[in-house]
C-alpha cells in the first residue's frame, strides 16, 4: 500500500497524538456511570475511527504491477563455407556457435530476452538450431544487418547478437545508422595451427599474339617449417609448369613469377595449385584461377612516314604480320612537277580519301585510329588545326601517340614545341649545333632500364635475364637523338650512352589525358632485323608490342566493362560506354546485352541509362555458377549500329571464404563500436549477460487502485461509527 498525498512524520504524530487525547477525553466522564473497561473500550473505538479519517486523508492506494513482455534480440549466425572449418576444440565453427547459444545464451537470456534465430550468407533467413549449415559462398554480415532493420521496422529490438569468425566477402564495409547496439562473438581459432594458403595470382596483359606475361603468384604457410611445396600451373585445364617453392617460416609470403603465353583467340584462365597435406586446416584455399582476355578486335594504327626507307618497309611488315593490328600508312614522297605535296598510301577500303593530304584533317578521321605512328615526320608541316587534333586524339578520345626517328626531331625544332607538353622526352637545348656532333652519327646500342625490363613495350624474352640477353645481342641504333626528360611522370624504358653527353634517355612513355604517349629517339631499328638471325623476334616484339601497348587502352565507341561478380550468387554490374565518331557520349543509344554462362546457356539483360551520367548504361546480372561468362553489348542509334563489344568475366577464381581462414576480428569489433555495442571473447560469455542487462527497456507504470474512496472503505467507517452508537445506546448513553 502507498498514499498519493502522505504526511511529514511529525505531523503525522501529532496528529496521531491528538486524535488518542481527544478520544481519551471523550469518555473521561460520562453522564452516565460506567465501569473503566466500557469507556476505554468506546474511547478506543472512537480513536479507531479518527485514526481511520486520518488515513483517508493520506489517500492510501494499492499497486498493481504490469506484466512486461520480453525484450528482443535477434540472434545471427554466420553460415558461410569458412563456418565449416573444424578449429573450436575439434568441432566445425558452426557447431560451436550452436552449441554455445543452446548451452550459454538460451539458459541465460531466455527468461528476462526473446531471442530470434536468423542464419547469414549470402542473405539474411530464419533458421532453426538443428537446421544450422556452413555452405554459403558468401559472408555478408553488414548486408544482413541492414536487411535485419527492414525486417524489424517499427519494432523494439534491444540488441543484436551476432555469433561468426569475421571473414565478410560482402561489399559494403560500414554499418548504417540507426542500429541497436551490437554484440559480436568470434568464433574460431586466431592462429593457423597448419595451413597452406595461395594468397595472390595476377597476371599481366598480353602486347601482341604469343608475347609474354608474367604470372605471379604468392604462398603463406604455418607449421610445415618451410618444406618444399610441390606447385603446378594450368593453363585452360591443361598443366604446362610443374615447379617448387618454398617459404621462409611461419606467416613469411614466398613469391614466384612465371612467364606465359596467353592463347589469343579466347579467354585464357591460369589456374595455380599449390601442394595439399593431409594435415593442413583449410585445403581450400590451395588454389586461385585468374582470366587473361582474349585478343578481342583489331586495334588501327595510322603510320606516318615522312620519306620512304628501310624503317617504313620493315615497320610495316611487323605491324601487318599481327592479326590483332590493322595498318594504314601515309610515306611522303615529296613534291611533284607541279610543287605539290604527294603521298603513297596503304589503307583499308573507304579510308584512303581521309590521309589524301598525308594527315587526317578532321576529327572524326583521326579518331576513326587507336594509335598513331609519327615517324620522321616534318612536323612543321601539320597545320596548327591537326596539332590541335593530335593532342585531342590522345587526351580527349584516349588514343596512343608515337614520335619517333632522329630526323624527327633535328628538322624542326619550333615544330615540335606544339606538340612538347604532351610527350615525355624533348631534345636538349641548341639541337642545331649537334647535327653534325658523334653523339647523333656514331652508333649507339640501347640498353633497357630497370622499368624498361618488366615494361610490356620492352619485354621482348620469356624473362628478365631473356630480355636483357636479347636487347645486348641486339645491333647498335644508326643515331640517337639527345634527350632529356620533359616530364616528372616520364617513365624511361631504355638509355644510350654517346661520348659528349653520357648517359641520355632513348625510349620513354607516359600517360597524358586519357590516352598514352611514347618517344623513340633512335633511327634504323631496322637493323635488328636485317643484322640477327632470320628466326630472332626482337624487332617483331618490340614493335607490335609497342602498337598494342599504346592502342590497347584507347576506348572503342562501345565500351563494355564489369564490377563485382567475384563470387557466384553475388551481383555482377555491367556498365556499358556509348560514343559517337567525335567521342561525345551518346545518351539516346539502344543497349542490348547478352551473357553466355559457363555451360553455354544465355540470356538477355536489360541496360538503362544512368542518371546523370551521359553515355553511362547500366544492367545487372546474378551468375550463378563458377567459371567464365561472355558478355555482348550492342548498341544502335536510330537503326543504325554504333558498335558492339565483347567481354570475358571469371566468376569464383578464388575461393574468398577460405582467405586467410583465422578469425578475423577486425570487422566484428569495427561492427560493435559502430553500434554501441561490444565485441565479446568467446571464452567470457558472461560479459554479454552483463552488458543485456541495461537493456531490457523501460518497466511499464503500475496501476494503481484508491483505498480511501472505494466502498470498503465506506462500509470501514461506517462500521465504526455504528459499533460505537449501538454501545453507547446500549450501555445508557446518548
Amino acid at each position: 500500500m502507498v498514499f498519493a498525498s502522505p504526511f511529514a512524520w511529525w505531523l503525522a504524530g501529532g496528529l496521531v497524538a491528538v486524535a488518542a487525547v481527544v478520544a481519551y477525553l471523550s469518555y473521561a466522564r460520562t453522564s452516565v456511570p460506567l465501569p473503566s473497561a466500557r469507556r476505554w473500550f468506546l474511547a478506543a473505538v472512537r480513536f479507531l475511527t479518527f485514526l481511520t479519517l486520518l488515513l483517508f486523508l493520506a489517500e492510501p492506494a494499492r499497486l498493481e504491477l504490469v506484466p512486461v513482455g520480453r525484450p528482443v534480440i535477434p540472434v545471427l549466425f554466420d553460415q558461410s563455407g569458412s563456418m565449416s572449418i573444424a578449429d573450436a576444440a575439434g568441432r566445425s565453427r558452426i557447431e560451436a556457435a550452436a552449441s554455445m547459444v543452446s548451452d550459454d545464451l538460451m539458459p541465460a537470456l531466455g527468461n528476462d530476452f526473446q531471442l530470434e534465430l536468423w542464419g547469414f550468407g549470402r542473405r539474411l533467413e530464419p533458421v532453426e538450431l538443428d537446421e544450422l549449415h556452413s555452405e554459403a559462398s558468401q559472408s555478408d554480415l553488414i548486408g544482413a544487418l541492414t536487411d535485419l532493420q527492414t525486417r524489424y521496422l517499427g519494432q523494439a529490438v534491444a540488441a543484436v547478437v551476432v555469433l561468426s569468425d569475421g571473414g565478410d566477402t560482402g561489399t559494403v564495409e560500414f554499418v548504417q545508422d540507426g542500429v541497436p547496439p551490437i554484440f559480436t562473438i568470434g568464433i574460431g581459432s586466431t592462429t593457423a595451427s597448419r595451413d597452406r594458403e595461395l594468397v595472390a595470382l595476377t597476371v599481366g596483359e598480353p602486347g601482341v599474339v604469343d608475347s609474354f606475361v608474367d604470372l605471379s603468384f604468392s604462398m603463406v604457410e604455418y607449421g610445415f617449417d618451410g618444406a618444399p611445396v610441390d606447385v603446378r600451373v594450368f593453363e585452360n585445364g591443361q598443366l604446362i609448369r610443374a615447379l617448387q617453392m618454398t617459404s621462409s617460416g611461419d606467416g613469411a609470403v614466398a613469391s614466384m613469377v612465371v612467364p606465359v603465353s596467353p592463347i589469343p583467340e579466347v579467354a585464357t584462365v591460369y589456374t595455380v595449385e599449390i601442394q595439399v597435406d593431409q594435415t593442413e586446416m583449410v585445403p581450400e584455399n590451395n588454389r586461385r584461377s585468374v582470366l587473361v582476355q582474349p585478343v578481342g578486335q583489331p586495334r588501327k594504327v595510322l603510320l606516318v612516314e615522312g620519306a620512304p626507307g628501310y624503317e617504313h618497309s620493315f615497320l610495316k611488315r611487323a605491324l601487318s604480320g599481327d592479326a590483332g593490328i590493322l595498318v594504314d600508312a601515309v610515306i611522303d614522297k615529296g613534291l611533284n612537277n607541279l610543287g605539290e605535296s604527294t603521298f603513297y598510301i596503304q589503307s583499308g577500303a573507304g579510308r584512303s580519301q581521309a590521309l589524301v593530304t598525308g594527315f587526317p584533317t578532321t576529327r572524326e578521321e583521326l579518331f576513326s585510329y587507336d594509335a598513331v605512328f609519327l615517324a620522321n615526320v616534318d612536323l612543321g608541316r601539320l597545320s596548327s588545326d591537326q596539332v590541335e587534333m593530335a593532342d585531342a586524339f590522345v587526351s580527349e578520345r584516349g588514343g596512343g601517340l608515337l614520335v619517333m626517328g632522329a630526323r624527327l626531331f633535328e628538322s624542326v625544332e619550333v615544330g615540335l614545341t606544339s606538340l612538347e607538353t604532351l610527350l615525355p622526352l624533348s631534345p636538349v637545348a641548341s639541337i642545331g649545333s649537334l647535327r653534325e656532333s658523334d653523339s647523333l652519327t656514331e652508333p649507339q646500342r640501347i640498353e633497357p632500364t630497370q622499368d624498361g625490363e618488366m615494361h610490356p613495350v620492352m619485354r621482348v624474352g620469356g624473362s628478365g635475364v631473356e630480355t636483357r640477353r636479347s636487347w645486348e645481342a641486339a645491333p647498335a641504333l644508326g643515331r640517337v637523338v639527345p634527350m632529356r626528360l620533359s616530364s616528372s611522370g616520364a617513365t624511361v624504358l631504355a638509355t644510350t650512352v654517346s661520348g659528349r653527353f653520357g648517359e641520355q634517355p632513348a625510349i620513354a612513355v607516359q600517360r597524358f589525358g586519357r590516352g598514352r604517349t611514347m618517344v623513340f629517339a633512335g633511327e634504323a631499328s631496322w637493323r635488328w632485323k636485317m643484322l640477327l638471325p632470320s628466326s630472332d623476334q626482337t624487332y617483331e616484339r618490340f614493335w607490335r608490342q609497342t602498337a598494342r601497348w599504346l592502342a590497347v587502352e584507347s576506348p572503342d565507341r562501345v565500351m563494355l566493362r564489369v564490377e563485382g561478380g567475384r563470387l557466384e550468387g553475388a551481383p555482377l554490374a555491367v556498365d556499358v560506354t556509348v560514343v559517337d565518331e567525335e567521342f561525345v557520349e551518346v545518351s539516346d543509344a539502344v543497349v542490348s546485352l547478352q551473357m553466355k554462362g559457363p555451360g553455354g546457356e544465355e540470356s538477355d539483360l536489360s541496360a538503362s541509362l544512368v542518371t546523370g551520367e551521359a553515355g553511362r548504361y547500366r544492367a545487372e546480372a546474378i551468375p550463378d555458377l563458377r567459371g567464365v561468362y561472355e558478355v555482348v553489348a550492342e548498341a544502335t542509334r536510330d537503326g543504325q549500329l554504333i558498335g558492339r563489344d565483347t567481354l570475358s568475366v571469371l566468376v569464383g577464381g578464388t575461393a574468398l571464404e577460405f582467405s586467410d581462414p583465422r578469425r578475423q576480428v577486425g570487422l566484428l569489433g569495427r561492427v560493435a563500436r559502430a553500434s554501441g555495442g561490444k565485441m565479446i571473447d568467446v571464452e567470457r560469455i558472461d560479459e554479454l549477460r552483463k552488458g543485456l542487462n541495461d537493456l531490457k527497456g523501460p518497466e511499464q507504470p503500475p496501476i494503481i487502485h484508491s483505498l480511501w474512496d472505494s466502498i470498503y472503505g465506506f462500509l470501514l467507517l461506517a462500521g465504526l461509527l455504528c459499533i460505537e452508537w449501538g454501545f453507547r445506546r446500549r450501555w445508557g448513553l446518548r
